[in-house]
């Protein structure tokens, strides 16, 4: 008989350790703000590991292809970089002698095309898993897409081991791995958006942004550690920690407040006085249950929102501009002279990483001044405009010494990155909680997707370009990534106007309303 009684007992701790916790988790019933710092922490890591995976590839295309150490076409001053044979005979014997069918003479053409066939398949899925992730638990969707990014990144590693020579098996192993990457960022961006309410978004979201510059250096950092054991580590190392990721994601992040039932007191206050008031009629807050917030927004619903369509096409140049910047950076500083010195691949790829360190900072200012100006569209139009003569100078005079170019490149991320940084988190939250929705919760991953989704088309398209342009110029480059920048500036002039006169109003109002009080005085 006493066994019997034991028995429940036995299976309640045969449960999962994840299960459990999120079962204490409820009891426990912990605070809104410990919920919001679970959410702000897993997403952040979460998202961290999908740059860390995406980062691997550049990495890997010198030992891919070792014989041309450059991203792109190959130029006039090559030759005067390659002419140091120590450095070559050391890269060699690292690398070793590459990887067919990457270290042909079409092996720089053959990288790019993975580059772009990625780039094209994460832009197009970027709309569908806006629209799939609307509708389905964001929990268990995330989860799969980090999964399966972390298992089409290892099948492109696995390659090393299985001795895969074919350029298709690696061009399909990436757009699938592109397909799987486009579900993590209207994901996160949802998730976090219905946590944290507008007033302080701007400032948060630009702190909690810097997972991409995190992403960035921790996948450089161990892609480049495990290229001397085998490329195909560099790859394997990363997918298993994003898959694990996912796994993190699936047990302990809190997808809304509702499926935890934490809410603020004021949110619970407001909502019994207002329901007390006019049952029927609901404030537009995440929170609510009515009808409304269960039938996800439509596609083109979704574009018709104000301020989607200019916020896209802005982020269409500035992503040009930012993945520009992303995969040729580095080449372009180790084959530009510095003080009369050309720097090593290393030492080019660590000194790069000073723009996406500008970056984080940009971020995290665009969100403070669009906080506490309420002006979004002002915001990332003053960063757009003046990342034109910070690109400028950069060009002029980044090769003076390292120290001018460590500066200028700082700069060049603190504008380049900031209005990227506002559009994709506080902008299309913001937009995906819109007024004209009524209420309806389910439209912040199809915005974040429309908004993202546009931006990583010119996200694909810079890189090209500029393979094709730098081999003829690159001022020419520069022109072109300083034209993106004043295009991408001038698409928010409606909506730069519109929140002008909006100040401007206000102002009135609050003067009118200060001489409104003074005017018995002024008739008497």
């Amino acid at each position: 008989m006493g066994s019997q009684h034991e028995l429940p007992a036995d299976r309640s701790y045969s449960k999962p350790l994840g299960i459990r916790f999120l079962e204490y988790i409820k009891k426990a019933k912990l605070s809104y703000e410990s919920h919001q710092a679970i959410v702000l922490i897993v997403t952040f890591f979460a998202y961290a590991s999908y740059h860390a995976t995406r980062k691997t590839t550049s990495i890997v295309k010198s030992a891919l292809d070792p014989q041309s150490s450059d991203l792109g076409l190959k130029f006039p001053w090559r030759i005067t970089y390659l002419s140091a044979p120590a450095e070559s005979k050391g890269l060699s014997w690292v690398l070793g002698d590459g990887w067919a069918p990457f270290n042909g003479s079409d092996g720089t053409a053959l990288l790019g095309q993975l580059d772009v066939a990625f780039l094209s398949v994460y832009a197009l899925g970027m709309y569908f898993s806006g629209h799939m992730g609307d509708r389905m638990n964001l929990r268990i969707f995330l989860t799969v897409g980090m999964v399966g990014t972390g298992l089409f990144t290892s099948l492109f590693g696995a390659g090393y081991w299985a001795k895969i020579h074919s350029f298709y098996y690696y061009l399909i192993v990436q757009m699938i791995a592109g397909l799987f990457q486009s579900t993590g960022w209207p994901s996160v961006v949802a998730v976090v958006g219905k946590w944290f309410g507008k007033k302080k978004r701007g400032l948060i979201m630009g702190i909690w942004n810097a997972h991409t510059s995190v992403g960035n250096i921790t996948g450089s950092l161990i892609a480049s550690a495990l290229l001397s054991y085998g490329w195909g580590w560099s790859f394997v190392v990363p997918g298993l920690l994003i898959a694990f990721m996912g796994l993190v994601v699936f047990f302990f992040l809190p997808v809304s407040p509702e499926s935890v039932g934490a809410y603020r007191e004021e949110d619970e206050v407001d909502s019994l006085r207002k329901s007390e008031e006019e049952e029927g009629v609901t404030e537009p807050l995440l929170g609510s249950n009515t009808e409304l917030n269960e039938k996800a927004v439509g596609f083109i619903e979704a574009w018709k929102i104000p301020g989607v369509a200019p916020f896209a096409f802005c982020l269409f140049f500035a992503k040009l501009v930012a993945y520009t910047f992303l995969y040729w950076l580095p080449y372009y500083i180790s084959h530009t002279a510095i003080e009369g010195k050309y720097l090593s691949n290393e030492a080019a790829g660590n000194l790069s990483t000073f723009f996406d360190i500008g970056g984080v900072l940009g971020g995290i200012l665009a969100g403070h001044i669009s906080d506490r100006l309420d002006a979004r569209a002002i915001t990332a139009a003053t960063f757009m405009y003046c990342a034109i003569p910070a690109l400028y100078f950069y060009r002029s005079y980044g090769h003076v010494s390292v120290v001018m170019n460590v500066a200028l490149m700082f700069i060049c991320g603190m504008f380049v990155n900031g209005p990227y940084a506002l559009i994709t988190t506080a902008v299309s939250a913001d937009l995906g909680t819109h007024s004209s929705l009524k209420g309806s919760s389910k439209a912040l991953a199809t915005v974040t997707a429309i908004i993202d989704g546009t931006g990583s088309v010119g996200a694909a398209i810079g890189p090209l370009l500029t393979g094709y342009i730098s081999a003829e110029s690159w001022s020419a480059v520069f022109t072109m990534l300083m034209g993106a920048a004043l295009v991408a500036g001038l698409l928010l002039t409606r909506l730069v106007v519109a929140e002008v006169a909006a100040r401007i109003s206000e102002s009135r109002s609050r003067g009118g309303s200060q001489t409104g009080s003074e005017a018995p005085e002024l008739d008497v």
